[in-house]
């Protein structure tokens, strides 16, 4: 079997999965949304290309809230279960005077914050998870992951989601020949300090690349140029010097990995760096 091995990697990673374990039908997550889309979507093009990518259930704040009845469809919608954990929704935006509805009360299309009550300790708390509801199937709701309301960037109350951030860096980065993105962070310049600079208030992404050494300050810029284009908000900021020029630097390889064993386990992968700590750690492998 050892020998089988190293003759498949010989022949490179991609698709080494199936390659391994001929009869491998899914490959099962705990989380395909928000942050870890972004591994999810590495997997699929690389060592598990070929394979659909599985996430059968759906948590928030420690409880259990739904089930994925749709394993053959990439992007996971969960059928809210009822008896599981008592959940309210309040709707987004948030009106004055806004009260919670119950499962009975959404409207598909639309999105709502979530509000738990769930064991242990029957506390009831926002989880900070924005979800919209997809459909409904025979009366329980359909709902679909949109974002987490604590992971965005905002120097000027601007509010960029982290999906929406990935997408335009996303976009950027299929503007740099060969690049393959690892992951990344993004910081807002003040917690930084000195190490900032003396612009105005910016965001500072240090991302970590395959395929790519290094880039030119014109293939920095498009991320600055695709942000602009996707938000216009940050667009007027920008125009007015309100918002510095974002920073982009890059890091060594592995500087991720150590990121994620300083969280610990089973701390999600934040995309919107907030830890002094962190900080440093980050900083210290920054090669350009």
């Amino acid at each position: 079997r050892a020998a089988e091995l190293r003759a498949e990697c010989a022949h490179g990673f991609e698709g080494i999965v199936r390659r391994l374990w001929p009869q491998l039908e899914v490959v099962v997550v705990g989380t395909a949304h928000g942050a870890e889309r972004l591994y999810c979507d590495a997997l699929r093009q690389a060592d598990c290309k070929g394979l659909p990518i599985y996430c059968p259930f759906y948590r928030a704040a420690g409880a259990l809230l739904g089930v994925n009845l749709w394993p053959e469809e990439p992007a996971p919608r969960f059928l809210l279960c009822p008896d599981w954990a008592f959940c309210e929704f309040l709707p987004c935006p948030a009106e004055e005077n806004s009260r919670t509805v119950l499962l009975g009360e959404l409207w598909e299309g639309r999105e709502y914050g979530l509000v738990l009550t769930a064991r242990p300790g029957e506390y009831r708390c926002q989880a900070g998870e924005v979800l919209r509801v997809a459909g409904f199937h025979k009366q329980c709701p359909v709902v679909e992951p949109v974002r987490r309301e604590s992971q965005a960037l905002s120097v000027r109350g601007e509010s960029i989601p982290e999906e929406r951030f990935c997408r335009s860096l996303c976009r950027a980065m299929a503007m740099w020949p060969g690049a393959r993105l690892v992951d990344y962070v993004c910081v807002e310049s003040a917690l930084l300090g000195a190490s900032s600079g003396v612009c105005a208030p910016h965001y500072e992404v240090f991302v970590e690349l395959r395929g790519l050494r290094d880039l030119s300050e014109g293939q920095r810029y498009k991320l600055d140029q695709c942000l602009q284009e996707d938000f216009p908000v940050y667009k007027s900021f920008r125009f007015k010097g309100s918002i510095g020029p974002l920073r982009l630097h890059l890091v060594g390889a592995g500087a991720f990995a150590q990121l994620r064993e300083a969280l610990g386990s089973p701390r999600p992968m934040p995309r919107v760096l907030r830890e002094e700590r962190l900080l440093h750690l980050i900083q210290s492998s920054v090669i350009s």
